[in-house]
């Protein structure tokens, strides 16, 4: 990743959180000058926790190994039986989940929909299409496994897909998207204004919740072992890890 030496001193904080894991290149003038690295592998003993969630290969989850139009992918989704997501103009091809991974979404899932029954905000469970702007131009498709949206009928189009910009999203990894959840997704979500980020490790049986405040880091906690892991938007939703990793 690069970035100019004013958008690093701006946003110093949320540059450090994404150089463990990836090198950040630093620019002034359009030439490079510096780079921004991890000391230690990520997820070493004392270290976030992650072990070697960014070790995968990304064929596993790219797709086509080229730059695409938002007019591309629409075009690759209209008859297509596939998932795809849409990313900073590249396509992902979404593999069918693993079991742990189908495990944990119900559990979480399940913690939610309880919680939420009765509220103005909805539960929504993948596949479902959120559609995010950095700007006018850079169009963006993803599936969370799951978001929390808080005006879902006011931002339905006369389609009936939703055009908002949800409340919560949960990422669970798994083999082939691990790079991209803690990655190219905390920084679309954090850039366009979705509060909290939920990064589901079954691996490692951890969870870190992310606070997003203009677009930036706010606070983030990782929790563990039979730990309770709490949404910082929403107080009193909580997720005992004991059980959603059973």
């Amino acid at each position: 990743m690069k970035v100019n030496s004013t958008e690093l001193q701006n946003n110093f904080g949320r540059y450090l959180m994404l150089a463990a894991q990836e090198d950040i290149i630093i620019t002034r003038n359009g030439m490079e000058i510096a780079k921004l690295s991890a000391l230690r592998e990520v997820g070493a003993e004392g270290g976030p926790g992650f072990g070697n969630a960014v070790m995968e290969k990304a064929e596993e989850y790219h797709y086509g190994g080229r730059k695409a139009t938002y007019q591309e992918f629409l075009e690759l989704i209209e008859n297509s039986e596939e998932r795809y997501e849409y990313i900073d103009d590249e396509i992902y091809l979404l593999a069918s989940p693993k079991t742990v991974h189908q495990r944990v979404l119900t559990e979480i899932f399940g913690l939610f929909y309880n919680w939420f029954e009765g509220e103005k905000c909805t539960p929504l469970v993948a596949p479902y299409d959120i559609t995010l702007r950095r700007n006018p131009e850079n169009i963006n498709v993803v599936q969370p496994d799951i978001t929390v949206i808080c005006d879902l009928e006011e931002m339905l189009d006369e389609n009936d897909y939703y055009m908002g910009i949800p409340a919560l999203a949960v990422e669970i990894l798994s083999q082939g998207t691990r790079s991209k959840d803690l990655i190219k997704k905390l920084d679309l979500y954090m850039s366009c204004g979705i509060r909290e980020y939920w990064i589901v490790n079954p691996l490692n049986r951890e969870v870190t919740v992310y606070l997003f405040e203009e677009q930036n880091i706010s606070d983030s906690i990782t929790y563990r072992k039979s730990e309770m892991a709490e949404s910082f938007t929403f107080p009193g939703l909580a997720a005992g890890l004991d059980r959603i990793f059973k």
